[in-house]
């Protein structure tokens, strides 16, 4: 390909194939958009002064969650972060245990688990869906590890191995019936790290609805926000109760007394960020709509580009599209820098995946399997421009 008679580079055509699909720029890597009934009911919140933890919103916000996700309960906390954390409690994580995770994953997977006092234990994750790969955590688990009394056991360190948490990179659902069969198999608890994929399907059911629990986050960077905010989401009424119990506090039920039976959280999602969470949930189908829109532009726009494309949705899944993400070729590892260097020279905030979690001081010593095509995506990816409002669509 040619630019006034000179051979483009790669950085170049990328730049160009932004450019076609979603104009000129500047354009940042992912803004909430607010366009329904945001302001109307941030003012009903501050006119009725419950602007905490308590309030309708709250209650409001979990119920809509639950019947958007399909599932019986959600409990609304103030960060994804520490809906896992509350999540891997319940499922019995504690202190000495193991938690498989992806080593491509965001590093608040990694840090929920250290706040138990677990290990986390690095899987490796498959080209497919970016995420677990569930065929290798099974023939892994077969040759590391042995079943004592019931429980999962890593041979090398003699700790049990407590739950497995799938995260749906960039909104992609993972393998989930390789992965629910594997840890059924091996005696380990799911607990869904959905952080990023609300409004994301697995084989038409929702994500963070299939294991024992499932986690939600409402940064501002997510598909809606709360400006913070996370849920945990589970069908089982007792979990539900004590996950909304330990994030108050464990505070008892009392007219005035302050007594509390465990030790618990402040945990609990503010009225005002609900409220803010209700409005963004009732245009969730709309965003939805405008992600799908845009990966579409930028589908065709990369469609002739040679030695890229684009992280398109899992056979038999619906993805959110939460973050549009190119991913290289094998063999252009080395062009991942400068397309990122030519993009957002030219106004397009793009960001390469997260450092993978065995490559951070304070993880590097942990336990893991063989992670090559972690370390070769994590050279390859990079995300691009994602709001919703560069394709709007009305619904």
């Amino acid at each position: 390909m040619k630019s006034g008679g000179l051979l483009t580079t790669l950085p170049d055509r990328v730049v160009d194939a932004i450019r076609s699909a979603i104009g000129s720029g500047p354009s940042v890597l992912h803004e909430p958009t607010f366009s329904g009934n945001e302001w109307l009911y941030l003012k009903e919140c501050l006119d009725s002064t419950f602007v905490s933890s308590v309030g309708k919103f709250v209650d409001r916000f979990e119920d809509d969650l639950a019947r958007f996700t399909g599932v019986k309960h959600a409990v609304a906390v103030v960060n994804g972060t520490a809906a896992l954390h509350i999540a891997l409690k319940l499922a019995g994580v504690k202190a000495d245990d193991e938690v498989m995770i992806p080593a491509l994953t965001f590093v608040a997977t990694a840090n929920a688990v250290t706040y138990c006092g677990a290990t986390p234990h690095l899987v490796d994750s498959e080209v497919r869906t970016l995420g677990i790969d569930a065929d290798k955590l099974r023939d892994y688990l077969r040759e590391h590890t042995e079943q004592r009394a019931g429980q999962c056991v890593n041979r090398a360190t003699g700790r049990v191995i407590r739950a497995v948490i799938p995260m749906h990179t960039f909104g992609h659902p993972v393998d989930l019936d390789g992965l629910l069969a594997a840890a059924h198999d091996y005696n380990i608890a799911v607990v869904e790290d959905a952080a990023e994929s609300l409004g994301s399907y697995y084989h038409g059911r929702h994500t963070g609805t299939f294991g024992l629990m499932g986690t939600l986050s409402f940064n501002g960077n997510k598909t809606i926000t709360t400006g913070g905010g996370g849920a945990i989401l589970t069908d089982d009424a007792a979990l539900a109760r004590h996950a909304k119990h330990l994030t108050t506090t464990a505070k008892l039920p009392h007219a005035w007394e302050y007594r509390h039976d465990e030790i618990g959280y402040n945990y609990r999602l503010p009225n005002l960020n609900a409220a803010l969470g209700c409005a963004q949930l009732e245009q969730l189908p709309a965003l939805l709509a405008s992600k799908r829109k845009l990966f579409e532009r930028y589908q065709a726009a990369f469609a002739p580009v040679v030695g890229v494309r684009m992280v398109a949705e899992p056979e038999a899944c619906r993805s959110n599209y939460w973050l549009q993400t190119l991913l290289l070729a094998a063999g252009q590892e080395s062009q991942r820098d400068l397309v990122l260097k030519a993009t957002n020279a030219a106004g397009f905030m793009t960001r390469p995946a997260w450092v993978l979690m065995h490559e951070l001081a304070h993880f590097k010593d942990c336990p893991c399997m063989d992670l090559a095509v972690a370390e070769s995506l994590s050279r390859r990816l990079i995300n691009l421009p994602s709001s919703a409002g560069l394709a709007p669509v009305a619904l």
